[in-house]
């Protein structure tokens, strides 16, 4: 949506000769004029001639452009709600250049979801021996939470939480899921158990049933 085509041609475009791409040329150059009652002609391709002689800082001023020509900006102000976890699978490994203080440090995790952005996580949190194997953990995947994002870094600070196991397998997938939405999947407390039929396998009574509508 940020892409601004002026003009496109294709193969069938070059099939019409010459003439068809100068005209074609010709009327886009008309249709981006941006002064006040200036005439553009076209007098060969990639070139055009002005009849009128304009103010340059009139062309310039943006007041002075179609609201078409314009891209709208905003700033954002104030932060209502926070609708994602900050929580995040993905996987880790060691930072690019060896050489930097930062290498002895931090860790760089990349989130599975590309929405998310990837995030300086500290050696203190990885695994013991993540440093001297890293090729061990690159289909590990781990659960971190976004914990700050500094105005002069390229990416945010995280805390790894903790390892969910093999990428692609089912349970680490899901649990990954889950914790990315926020979804409490924990076992229900004693007392929620307590409400459900202790006599199994339970069934519906005869009375109960006479007064529903039966779905099944």
């Amino acid at each position: 949506p940020d892409v601004i085509i002026e003009a496109q041609f294709d193969d069938n475009d070059a099939e019409h000769g010459q003439d068809h791409l100068q005209d074609a040329l010709a009327d886009d150059i008309k249709k981006l004029s941006l002064g006040t009652g200036e005439k553009v002609t076209a007098v060969g391709i990639g070139s055009m001639h002005r009849t009128k002689q304009d103010d340059g800082s009139k062309v310039n001023d943006p007041r002075l452009l179609p609201d078409k020509f314009l891209q709208r900006t905003a700033k954002v102000v104030y932060i209502l709600e926070k609708k994602h976890s900050r929580a995040a699978t993905g996987f880790i490994k060691l930072l690019a250049d060896k050489n930097s203080e930062l290498f002895k440090r931090c860790a760089m995790f990349s989130p599975v979801d590309h929405r998310v952005p990837r995030a300086y996580v500290s050696l203190a949190d990885c695994p013991p021996d993540f440093v001297t194997r890293p090729e061990d953990y690159s289909n590990i995947l781990f659960i971190c939470r976004i914990v700050d994002w500094k105005e002069d870094s390229n990416f945010a600070t995280g805390q790894l939480s903790k390892s969910l196991g093999q990428a692609g397998e089912i349970e680490p997938e899901t649990e990954g899921i889950l914790t990315e939405y926020g979804v409490d999947f924990s076992d229900f407390s004693p007392e929620a158990l307590a409400c459900l039929p202790q006599s199994l396998p339970w069934v519906i009574s005869p009375g109960e049933l006479a007064k529903r509508r039966d779905l099944r």
